[in-house]
C-alpha cells in the first residue's frame, strides 16, 4: 500500500515500537488518506500534503486503530474529532468555487 504520510510518522504519532501492526496501520493510513481526499480539494495532493493536512491523517488514522469498532459497550467511543474538521477546513472548497485562504 502506498500513502503519502510515512508509516514511521504514524508510528511515532502513536509511540508504536514494533512492527507487529504494520499492515493494519498501512491501512488505517490509506483509509484516513482516501477519507481526507474525499473532504478536501483534491488539487492540494499533488505536490506534497501542508502539515495541517498530514496531520489530520495522522489523528484520524490513529483514532482508527485504537478505536476499532463502531460500538463498544461500556467504553467511550468518540466521532470524527473536531480537530481533524478544524485543520482540513482551509483546504476545503467553498461554496462559491473558490478554494479557501
Amino acid at each position: 500500500m502506498i500513502t503519502a504520510t510515512p508509516l514511521a510518522l504514524l508510528k511515532s504519532h502513536l509511540n508504536v515500537d514494533h512492527d507487529l501492526d504494520d499492515a493494519l496501520l498501512e491501512h488505517k493510513l490509506a483509509a484516513a488518506e482516501t477519507w481526507v481526499t474525499c473532504t478536501i480539494e483534491p488539487t492540494y495532493l499533488g505536490g506534497g500534503l501542508p502539515a495541517p493536512v498530514t496531520e489530520a491523517i495522522l489523528q484520524l488514522a490513529a483514532l482508527w486503530y485504537e478505536q476499532r469498532e463502531a460500538v463498544a459497550i461500556g467504553v467511550s467511543v468518540a466521532p470524527i474529532p473536531f480537530s481533524v474538521h478544524d485543520l482540513l477546513r482551509p483546504y476545503r472548497e467553498a461554496v462559491t468555487g473558490h478554494v479557501a485562504q
